[in-house]
């Protein structure tokens, strides 16, 4: 049903740690293109989704960070023995310089798995189709949206279609405007021929080892409003102070004060989650955890109003 795709930095896999149960008991499957060198931390993500009952993906030929030039390490880590212990879809990640004779060898490598092809940029779908033969129907295929177009998407009919929307909008933290549009696709996707959809959480698609400096704090949390046909929008919760990138703690108070404004007015639609109850906390003990945990929060928000939309559903 819901395909969030992480990258594996730090906090996006104790994201994924953290909130285990909550992900296998909605069903949601959690797709991890590894960007670090080290494992370690990809590993106990993966055995929490998997203990808790929850199925993953894993992208063997990373396009960013540490593996991007050779994804044979994660294969090895995958083969040590997590895909015979945990449900783990291995999958390749199509951008436009895979080539289709790439392609079709990772899949062979993986004859006896539930393979997920992941369609980001690749052009020749049509001798895709036709080199996978009769496995295309077997295979879980996820469409970028806006790298695959319907032509494109036709060539790879079956039970498992997944359409994965970006629905961040990666800008400066202070051009932030306090509300926007994030996606519809939770209510949509059935009617765009999928069985699921995806989106990159609060994170967005766009990809950078470090963040540079913040000149303003910003939360992000997301929301469905009902009163919108139940799409789902996101408010950004910014820091007074813009203009110098000094005192992080004092803009993340100033931030979070803004959101606990909005939050207690009686009018917000924004679900009350365990992550809400983390920031309400932080709120009270005027804590500063580091922005690596304020993604987490919102990320983990993020999920837990999904999960209790298709509960209420």
């Amino acid at each position: 049903m819901y395909y969030p795709y992480f990258r594996g930095k730090q906090y996006e896999l104790i994201t994924i740690r953290e909130n285990a149960d909550v992900l296998a008991a909605s069903n949601f499957v959690p797709i991890v293109e590894p960007v670090k060198e080290a494992l370690n931390g990809l590993e106990r993500a993966l055995t929490a989704v998997g203990d808790a009952g929850g199925r993953s993906a894993v992208v063997v030929n990373p396009y960013h960070g540490d593996h991007a030039e050779d994804g044979d390490r994660i294969v090895e880590f995958l083969r040590a023995g997590l895909l015979d212990a945990l449900d783990i879809s291995p999958a390749v990640l199509l951008k436009e310089h895979c080539t289709l004779e790439e392609a079709v060898q990772i899949c062979e490598e993986f004859q006896n798995e539930q393979v997920t092809l992941v369609h980001a940029g690749f052009s020749d779908g049509a001798a895709l189709a036709r080199a996978l033969d009769e496995r295309v129907a077997d295979l879980c295929h996820v469409f970028l949206e806006d790298s695959c177009g319907r032509l494109y998407r036709r060539h790879f009919q079956g039970n498992q279609r997944v359409l994965l929307r970006d629905g961040f909008e990666r800008r400066r933290n202070r051009d932030h405007p306090p509300m926007e549009f994030f996606s519809d696709l939770h209510v949509t996707f059935a009617e765009e021929g999928m069985s699921g959809f995806g989106d990159f959480l609060t994170v967005g698609d766009e990809y950078s080892e470090t963040g540079g400096p913040a000149y303003a704090i910003a939360i992000h949390l997301t929301y469905i409003d009902p009163e919108q046909d139940e799409a789902m929008f996101v408010r950004h919760f910014l820091s007074r102070r813009q203009d110098t990138p000094t005192d992080p703690a004092g803009k993340f108070a100033e931030a979070l004060e803004a959101m606990i404004a909005v939050l207690d007015n009686g009018e917000s639609p924004i679900l009350e989650s365990n992550a809400v109850g983390e920031f309400r906390q932080l709120h009270r003990d005027r804590h500063y955890p580091g922005l690596g945990y304020v993604k987490k929060l919102s990320m983990q928000h993020h999920i837990e109003t999904l999960a209790q939309y298709f509960e209420e559903q």
